[in-house]
């Protein structure tokens, strides 16, 4: 079996993990936030991974990338909120910083990185 970052890229791969830790967590939210900010979280966090799919398969990926970078920027203020409010505990809110740095860490290696040549140019060459 092929690892699951070599197909769909490191960035959404960590987000997708990211999201399954989140969503189970935010069902342990107190249910009126459950429904307005858990489902903003959870939300953000969507559409973070949509933007990293759309990345992963489009030659025209920057501004898909500055969008999940922004959404990513969005998830670390709400995080933070639950955290101040006492929705999430330190260890969960740590657990969370540090899963969103690591996808803004590769989103922004991703943005910075070279651009690949197509391979249909390159063999026609």
């Amino acid at each position: 079996m092929t690892d699951p970052a070599r197909r769909t890229g490191p960035a959404l791969e960590a987000h997708r993990r990211f999201l399954l830790w989140l969503i189970p967590t935010l069902d342990k939210f107190p249910r009126a936030q459950r429904f307005l900010l858990g489902d903003r979280i959870e939300t953000t966090a969507l559409d973070v991974l949509e933007r990293l799919i759309e990345a992963t398969f489009t030659r025209e990926r920057r501004d898909m990338l500055q969008q999940a970078n922004l959404g990513l920027e969005k998830l670390r203020h709400l995080m933070r909120l639950a955290l101040e409010l006492g929705f999430l505990d330190p260890r969960r809110y740590e657990y969370a910083a540090r899963a969103i740095d690591e996808t803004g860490r590769l989103v922004g290696g991703w943005l910075r990185g070279k651009p690949q040549p197509d391979p249909d140019h390159a063999a026609a060459s």
